[in-house]
């Protein structure tokens, strides 16, 4: 982190200029099978980072099928008419560069990072399994088995995951975001070739995908690029999602769940409005602000107040993301110290979301909060594959790149009351689910006798 004085100086600043054009600009292309590109240069370095994002993850799914944007994900490595399994990975290695790919609620994104003159290998390689994946059935069972082991290991094995996991389920009624995005263990299990073609032909084409392309490249060399090689994929017939809008929630919800841990933990969620839903356009960026005074780092309240202050918490963290395709909830999280439980975890978070609610923050600590945020979305703009993956996340949300460019001011005009209100609106009792973990003993031990003990936990 840098200095304080190194913030104080810089602060005025990034608080009162925006970042001239040829920082921010980002050039934009359609392709007449509908491919959306973005291409935003960073003369830096010489290096490029090229994502594909589709518009598809688990908030796309349904029962019976849930995880198979995650299994998709894994076969896009697995071979296309042309190319055996493992080809791709190896073509950009040989060629010096990195990729990897990431299944979330919104999206499923694939990128490489690679010297810039090497960007029409990644075009190529992406063209061909956009049109042409194999999905052979030897590949899929072998692959089945790898996500399989991933659920459990991430998921089964990991308390605070499964709590998580129960936790959606819990919260949401119709909302697609109860799915887990890896998929229930059952639904995994029962999957098949058939079901992942149908799923490929229905969202992987050019017309719901993004290519985004950030780094030392000319805009208009890498629309021709684009051209030459996805200008050929056919669009496919795009059905588009069910809306499945979340009903009222009417009254709390509480659940407990009971797996081997070493501790207990409490998880506390607030359904609140996202950018493009809201009844008020600032409310967003108020929940935002919200969130950074409560978990903003170490002077932040939950730290200051519950961790080192009171010392009932050995950890206690907040979150809340303001552009997501559908609503979604502010997060309260943590694991009591030891001589407390989750019982009284609870009621100091509770007790901190009351004085959100009565009292306004004062001048002085949301002009400091606001200091930390936006140093931090700035320290952000360092990383081109971060400057690709905010405009490719916003496009799967369906959201346009240019928010980007207004999100500081946003966050600045954000005032005490703005705050206070939507603390008053949204974090209430019937937007409310609380899940607890109750530690159990693990296999070849006693009962635990490290619950409320340290250990932390994105």
């Amino acid at each position: 982190m840098k200095p304080l004085l190194w913030l104080l100086v810089m602060m005025p600043w990034l608080v009162s200029a925006q970042p001239g054009p040829s920082e921010t600009v980002v050039h934009e292309r359609r392709l007449d099978n509908g491919l959306q590109i973005y291409v935003k240069p960073d003369r830096r370095a010489p290096i490029v980072s090229s994502q594909v994002w589709y518009r598809v993850g688990s908030s796309y799914e349904h029962g019976g099928i849930t995880g198979i944007s995650h299994v998709l994900e894994h076969m896009m490595f697995k071979g296309t008419e042309r190319l055996a399994p493992g080809a791709f990975s190896r073509t950009i290695a040989e060629h010096g560069g990195d990729e990897n790919a990431f299944t979330s609620r919104d999206y499923t994104a694939y990128f490489q990072n690679l010297a810039k003159d090497r960007l029409a290998i990644s075009f190529e390689l992406e063209a061909d399994r956009m049109a042409n994946l194999a999905l052979s059935e030897e590949e899929f069972l072998k692959e089945l088995e790898v996500v399989k082991e991933e659920r459990r290991l991430r998921t089964d094995d990991n308390p605070e995951a499964l709590t998580f996991e129960i936790f959606n389920a819990t919260a949401y009624v119709a909302s697609p975001y109860r799915y887990p995005v890896i998929g229930w263990a059952d639904d995994i299990e029962q999957l098949t070739v058939a079901d992942l073609r149908a799923w490929y032909d229905a969202w992987y084409g050019p017309n719901n995908a993004a290519l985004v392309v950030v780094g030392d490249v000319d805009p208009a060399e890498v629309f021709a690029l684009a051209e030459e090689h996805f200008g050929s994929v056919p669009p496919i017939e795009l059905a588009g999602p069910k809306p499945r809008a979340e009903p009222e929630q009417r009254g709390e919800k509480r659940v407990q769940v009971q797996a081997p841990a070493k501790e207990p933990y409490l998880l506390m969620g607030y359904k609140a409005t996202v950018v493009g839903h809201a009844d008020e356009d600032w409310e967003p960026y108020a929940l935002e602000v919200l969130a950074a005074v409560l978990d903003g780092g170490n002077s932040a309240r939950l730290e200051r107040e519950l961790v080192r202050g009171r010392q009932v918490a050995a950890s206690a963290s907040a979150g809340y993301n303001a552009f997501t395709r559908l609503p979604g909830m502010l997060l309260l999280s943590g694991v009591p110290a030891s001589g407390y439980d989750v019982a009284d975890l609870e009621q100091a978070l509770r007790d901190q979301i009351r004085q959100l609610q009565q009292e306004p923050v004062s001048e002085s600590e949301l002009e400091r909060i606001l200091q930390q945020v936006i140093a931090g979305k700035v320290y952000e703009r360092d990383s081109v594959f971060f400057q690709g993956m905010q405009i490719g996340q916003f496009f799967t949300a369906g959201l346009d790149w240019r928010l980007l460019d207004e999100y500081l001011t946003r966050l600045q005009a954000v005032t005490p009351e703005q705050i206070q209100t939507v603390a008053r609106r949204y974090l209430i009792p019937d937007n409310l689910t609380v899940a607890w973990l109750d530690p159990q003993p693990i296999a070849g031990q006693g009962p635990s006798s490290e619950a409320g003990d340290d250990e932390d936990d994105q």
